[in-house]
């Protein structure tokens, strides 16, 4: 009975933020450098990859109603994450919160879902990445990789008018991509915060043009129906007005019966299909340790992040629309489909090289994130120590950042963007839900624990994060093979922690982990 009991075994507060006080990692990060951080992790597959997808299967030109509704739940979880990071700014992010809080063996789980949320989103954008590429050198400099090496398996790839060509046997350009980010995080430490901070101008300054130069080419016309007719339609005699729509959309969402496309259900799905493209304000808690002024900084850079993320998503969907026909932007590079369309070559070919580097800062920024969550948890013991081990060059966790290379190279190549963006997408949800639910958790059970930020219109905004994750992670989990992976993975994951986790936990031995010794380790950032 006891060793069941142990593993509900919480860190205390006080632990966690005397690890942080003792930590090995360069406090430099200012609230600029997090804007940024957010912004370069923000600002990539939303935009360059998923957009299309969404609008073209589930949203229409609604695609903006969706950007809406995932933005405001992203505001609530936002708030939440805000108040955590100030008052445990830590490596781990949402891993150490839950520890804190709901014990162990939930905190082992939430780390198997920043594994989807990171490691799988890695994936996700390079397959992205390899659809811009592939498109510029093909449409711009007459370059052709073979059409077989540019998709996973199976996956059907199509031409400029929507033809299949061939059908994918691996994705080279997605593999080779994260082979070079991985490289880069081994080796190129400082050099990754220069190459980040230029990169996110890049980008910003090219989806600003997009907006600026698109919306003169936009049709009107295409916005019309804004939200499509449902496919399939409703029986006959079905009332049709917006709430009736609105109370369908939400049944099937809980009854699992979520497969109609457009309508308003196709807006909701839209909505958690486009999830992805917010991940990256929650990346900015996994820099709470590197933080100069956590408290008071960290709150900026992740609602400021999400803030100007959102406006410029909202943006860009809409000219996206109404320069393309919605139904044909479902390919790995709708941006690029549009600006083809406009006719301007040299602004086809700023926009594509603009996404490419763009994707580029976001796989640096997720690889980034999920190796430093691995690091915690091999210094809690819950994973091997050679996770933690710090290269005597580099000072850099190599091992560890090798290891998550290989696993997204692999995934990258082999499995299809519906399915690495489903995954990912079902990881943050319910790892956000966790979170929402730890503010509530630790106002009740710790109510004098120091916040230097609090979550306003508490415990409304939490329990309005809990239950839109809810709704949106029901929409996804719909897919039966995305439902059924998942399941399997968290069994076999749950599995790993009780033979491994559970018996070589620090926690549970007694070890002081602020304690442990290591080798100086200097961490990639976003700059000083």
């Amino acid at each position: 009975m006891g060793s069941v009991a142990g593993i509900f075994r919480r860190k205390s507060v006080e632990q966690i933020q005397a690890e942080h006080e003792h930590g090995e990692l360069k406090r430099s990060l200012g609230p600029l450098n997090l804007v940024l951080l957010g912004i370069g992790c923000i600002i990539g597959t939303g935009i360059f990859v998923l957009t299309g997808r969404a609008a073209a299967e589930f949203s229409g030109p609604a695609i903006t109603i969706s950007f809406v509704i995932t933005g405001l739940l992203c505001a609530f979880v936002a708030l939440c994450y805000a108040e955590l990071a100030s008052a445990l700014p830590v490596s781990g992010s949402a891993y150490s919160y839950t520890y804190a809080s709901m014990g162990e063996v939930v905190a082992w789980v939430m780390g198997l879902l920043l594994l989807l949320e990171y490691g799988l989103a890695a994936s996700t954008v390079a397959v992205g990445w390899s659809g811009y590429l592939v498109s510029l050198l093909g449409d711009n400099l007459h370059i052709h990789i073979p059409a077989a090496l540019t998709a996973a398996p199976g996956v059907a790839v199509k031409d400029a008018h929507g033809v299949v060509i061939a059908h994918g046997v691996m994705n080279l350009p997605a593999i080779l991509a994260l082979i070079a980010v991985s490289s880069l995080l081994v080796v190129g430490v400082s050099e990754s915060a220069t190459v980040n901070n230029i990169v996110v101008f890049i980008k910003l300054t090219v989806v600003i043009a997009f907006i600026g130069i698109g919306s003169q080419y936009v049709n009107p016309k295409l916005w019309h129906p804004f939200i499509p007719p449902q496919i399939p339609a409703p029986p006959a005699g079905t009332p049709n007005d917006l709430w009736h729509q609105l109370g369908r959309a939400l049944w099937a969402v809980l009854t699992g019966d979520s497969h109609a496309r457009y309508g308003v259900q196709g807006v909701i799905q839209g909505a958690a299909r486009i999830f992805f493209a917010y991940l990256g304000f929650e990346a900015v808690s996994t820099a709470g340790a590197e933080s100069r002024n956590p408290s008071k900084d960290m709150p900026i850079g992740i609602i400021g992040s999400l803030v100007i993320c959102t406006i410029l998503y909202i943006l860009t969907s809409g000219v996206l629309v109404g320069i393309v026909p919605y139904a044909s932007l479902d390919n790995p590079a709708p941006i690029a489909t549009a600006v083809n369309q406009i006719g301007l070559p040299w602004f086809a070919i700023a926009v594509k090289i603009g996404a490419i580097a763009g994707l580029s800062s976001v796989m640096l920024v997720l690889l980034y994130g999920q190796t430093r969550i691995f690091y915690t948890m091999s210094r809690d013991g819950l994973l091997p120590a050679s996770l933690a081990r710090v290269h005597a060059r580099f000072k850099t966790p190599w091992i560890n950042t090798i290891i998550v290379g290989v696993v997204a190279c692999g995934a990258a190549g082999f499995l299809s963007l519906d399915a690495l963006s489903d995954l990912s997408n079902v990881g943050s949800l319910a790892a956000f839900a966790m979170v929402c639910a730890t503010v509530m958790y630790l106002r009740y059970a710790r109510p004098e624990m120091k916040r230097p930020f609090r979550t306003p219109l508490f415990p409304l905004v939490p329990i309005l994060g809990v239950l839109m994750c809810l709704l949106l992670l029901l929409s996804i989990m719909a897919n039966h093979d995305t439902r059924n992976f998942f399941l399997i993975y968290l069994v076999v994951g749950i599995a790993l922690y009780f033979a491994y986790g559970m018996r070589h936990s620090k926690l549970r031995q007694g070890v002081v982990v602020e304690g442990h010794e290591a080798e100086p380790m200097e961490l990639p950032h976003v700059g000083d």
